[in-house]
């Protein structure tokens, strides 16, 4: 299906916001582009290039502008930010990417003002607070992508232990999206059937130990990409493109995507990720899963980590 009218604003033209904008050529969701980028020269060279694939796609019109290009804007992701550097954790980037917050959120919010934002930018769910402080925007309209990779590479994992198409394979990580995350193996599924119920039936032995080694290389494993590449970006542009579709198309699709909670099982006032509805209004509602009792402990202490980092930006100063 071909979405008239659509018009993504993509703040932040390096490698992961050219990521999301391939993805977003590709995939015929949207009729216009727009990059911007404090490196006008970068923003102008992408969206050339990604234009001399438009004959190869759906039509797309791919551009450069300022700030003042993002108007009407349907959705406006913001990739823009220090980046991540090998041996540093994300939420070693706050106080950097908080300052470049307080420029780039009231542009946006003032150029866009009826847009939802889409926060990449890391340490994400710090980042999320920060934009919905600073845009003052209902909280429905500012998402971050949040865990929904980490709940992909967890997937992922999983189906390569079981053996199985990833597809048919179910199971989120929730909390922070960094070191605190919080795997929920009690509710994890294959094809319909809990753990506790499918690996009887499988040749592959899944215990402890093995549990614990699928689980560091999810948590770990943007640490592994950036050490032997330097940045983590394809898999996160994919995750912003299928935001994209279930907002666009309104699909109220099930992601673990970070959202300002309100008193979800007893924690207010943070942005963190967890089963959440997505749709054309945004961030529609959270959905309140049953955590075993050491999911749930971990859960709230992954929420203290994410609210002593949001009072470190002084963002509601």
């Amino acid at each position: 299906m071909y979405l008239k009218g659509v018009k993504i604003g993509i703040v932040g033209a390096g490698l992961v916001g050219s990521s999301f904008a391939y993805a977003l050529t590709i995939s015929g969701l949207t009729t216009d582009i727009v990059l911007v980028d404090i490196n006008k020269d970068l923003a102008e060279g992408q969206a050339m290039d990604l234009s001399h694939g438009v004959p190869f796609t759906r039509e797309t019109k791919v551009t450069a502008g300022s700030y003042d290009d993002l108007v009407d804007s349907d959705i406006v992701a913001v990739t823009a930010g220090a980046a991540q550097r090998p041996g540093e954790t994300r939420l070693d980037l706050v106080k950097r990417n908080a300052d470049i917050f307080r420029d780039v959120i009231p542009q946006i919010a003032a150029a866009a003002p009826r847009c939802t934002l889409l926060i990449v930018t890391n340490p994400v769910d710090v980042m999320t607070y920060a934009a919905l402080k600073l845009s003052g925007f209902e909280k429905h309209r500012v998402i971050g992508t949040g865990t929904l990779l980490d709940s992909a590479r967890f997937r992922y994992e999983l189906s390569r232990h079981c053996e199985v198409d990833p597809r048919n394979v179910h199971a989120y990580v929730i909390g922070e999206h960094g070191d605190s995350e919080v795997p929920v193996w009690s509710l994890a599924n294959v094809a319909g059937m809990r753990l506790t119920e499918y690996c009887p039936t499988c040749p592959r032995a899944c215990p402890a130990p093995v549990r614990e080694s699928i689980f560091e290389r999810v948590k770990n494993a943007a640490y592994h990409v950036i050490n032997k590449k330097g940045a983590t970006h394809w898999a996160i542009g994919l995750a912003m493109e299928a935001i994209v579709k279930a907002i666009v198309r309104d699909e109220r699709t099930v992601m673990t995507v970070s959202t300002l909670l309100e008193d979800y099982m007893g924690v207010s006032g943070v942005c963190l990720s967890v089963p959440t509805i997505v749709g054309r209004q945004g961030a529609i509602r959270t959905l309140n899963i049953a955590l075993s009792p050491t999911e749930r402990k971990q859960f709230l202490a992954s929420a203290e980590v994410i609210r002593r980092a949001q009072e470190a930006t002084q963002i509601d100063c």
